[in-house]
């Protein structure tokens, strides 16, 4: 990776005419908490700043269009950038068009990029928690009507930050067996949960295996990345996919 640069690449082997990136923190204007690159309008951060660093995002990675931004609930509700006029409630979104840019918005949640094989489909996926165990990367998948896909997990909390209560590990399990691994137990009713691995695990589910990324920690990396877990009111990570 070029730390001179105010984003991340996927180290994914994608097909030549697929394009990635997650934004960093850097390289905006926005002023503290939300220094600098904020692009999330949802946050408290003054507007024209957002549409600043928007702007700047545009032009830094050459973005075909804008992008196609969602309002995420931690649903597991996916719909079709290229559809949507309006903002729309959703927490993944797919596209088989040349030119159309999938975006996720993400501080300590797990941001997924999918892109079929064949270059052809594209899909951007904001996951915390509750959007894992409401099966969001399922209902993408779905979506898209392949399997014959790679994925890269970009910036999120990592395993030796992400401490949940008892009741989450419950439901994980109660929803499938397989989940247990991804959790380490700290005392009484206090877990460690790895949301990187409970992605891979989901994907397993699905014969997905050709899983990169995930060597990330939003609230360890302070430099680089937003994590409401350290800050509360901070900013966003913009984490988007294009196809030409």
């Amino acid at each position: 990776m070029n730390h001179n640069k105010h984003w991340i690449t996927p180290d994914w082997p994608a097909p030549a005419n697929i394009h990635a990136a997650t934004t960093l923190r850097t390289g905006g204007v926005s002023v503290t908490p939300y220094d600098s690159l904020n692009p999330a309008t949802h946050v408290g951060d003054d507007e024209d700043c957002v549409r600043e660093n928007r702007q700047r995002i545009k032009t830094m990675l050459a973005l075909p269009s804008e992008p196609v931004w969602l309002e995420q609930t931690h649903s597991n509700l996916v719909i079709n950038a290229g559809q949507a006029t309006t903002l729309q409630q959703a927490d993944a979104s797919v596209s088989d068009q040349a030119g159309v840019v999938c975006a996720v918005l993400t501080a300590d949640c797990l941001p997924l990029l999918i892109c079929s094989t064949d270059g052809q489909q594209i899909a951007a996926i904001h996951a915390g928690w509750k959007g894992l165990l409401a099966g969001i990367i399922t209902n993408t998948i779905n979506v898209l009507a392949t399997t014959e896909v790679l994925v890269w997990l970009g910036p999120a909390i990592g395993a030796a930050c992400f401490e949940v209560g008892a009741e989450v590990r419950e439901v994980f399990v109660a929803k499938s067996a397989v989940f247990a691994s991804a959790f380490t137990q700290t005392n009484t009713n206090k877990y460690l949960a790895d949301i990187y691995q409970l992605a891979r695990i989901e994907l397993a589910t699905l014969g997905i295996h050709a899983v990169y990324g995930g060597e990330f920690c939003t609230v360890t990396d302070q430099a680089r990345f937003y994590s409401y877990r350290r800050d509360t009111q901070t900013g966003r990570l913009a984490t988007l996919i294009w196809r030409t």
